[in-house]
């Protein structure tokens, strides 16, 4: 049946920022519009929610549709609705994020995406839309994060030495950390225990290997 409003409604989307780190570096999904509006330009991955769908639903079927991946955590970031943030009409997003590992995933372009790519968060090209704000947004909850959940542990693979894990940290909060603090720190924390295996190096003494205590760790703590 017909429906009448006596105001507009706006219009519904979710965009994703996921993150990961490679070469020690702090990297962020993007798709290249093969649509108007911003047509070439690089995105968030997202899109408008079907009328009979939740928000994170939405936010995993966008993501799977224009980038291949599946199955990893996503976290409510924010919601945006600036007008005149979207050229084609009033739209509201909701935004999430999460982190994967780089070696576990192989994003590839799907549905109205040209392409699919890896880029610095620090140096990311020009973005459609608002996805500057957004991204700048995610970064520093991100950094927020570090310092009282597991987050980072979302970037680890299972077994990782303390060196890889601060060197996540720094990467995030994009400064240098003292060696000694840190590792009393993260140990203090009681997210992760010591295996009983060790990293070898040709030209350094052997490193520790270290793993979350429990599957729980690694979850997102609000």
């Amino acid at each position: 049946m017909p429906f009448t409003y006596d105001y507009p409604h706006p219009a519904v989307t979710t965009d994703v920022v996921l993150f990961t780190i490679q070469d020690e570096r702090l990297l962020v999904l993007l798709i290249r519009r093969a649509q108007d509006p911003f047509r070439g330009h690089w995105a968030l991955p997202g899109g408008f929610i079907d009328i009979d769908e939740d928000l994170e639903p939405c936010a995993r079927r966008e993501l799977a549709e224009e980038t291949g991946l599946t199955g990893m955590y996503l976290e409510q970031l924010c919601t945006v609705g600036t007008p005149g943030r979207d050229p084609r009409e009033r739209v509201i997003s909701v935004v999430y994020f999460g982190l994967v590992p780089y070696e576990t995933v192989a994003p590839k372009a799907a549905s109205d995406a040209e392409a699919v790519g890896w880029f610095p968060v620090e140096d990311p090209p020009a973005l459609a839309f608002d996805h500057d704000a957004i991204l700048r947004l995610a970064r520093a909850r991100l950094s927020a994060k570090l310092g009282y959940t597991s987050i980072a542990l979302r970037l680890m693979p299972e077994k990782f030495t303390l060196s890889e894990l601060q060197s996540v940290y720094e990467r995030v909060l994009g400064r240098t950390l003292d060696k000694r603090n840190f590792r009393k720190h993260i140990q203090a924390t009681g997210y992760i225990e010591a295996s009983a295996e060790w990293q070898s190096h040709a030209r350094r003494r052997p490193a520790r290997l270290y793993r979350a205590r429990s599957p729980r760790t690694v979850e997102f703590f609000r």
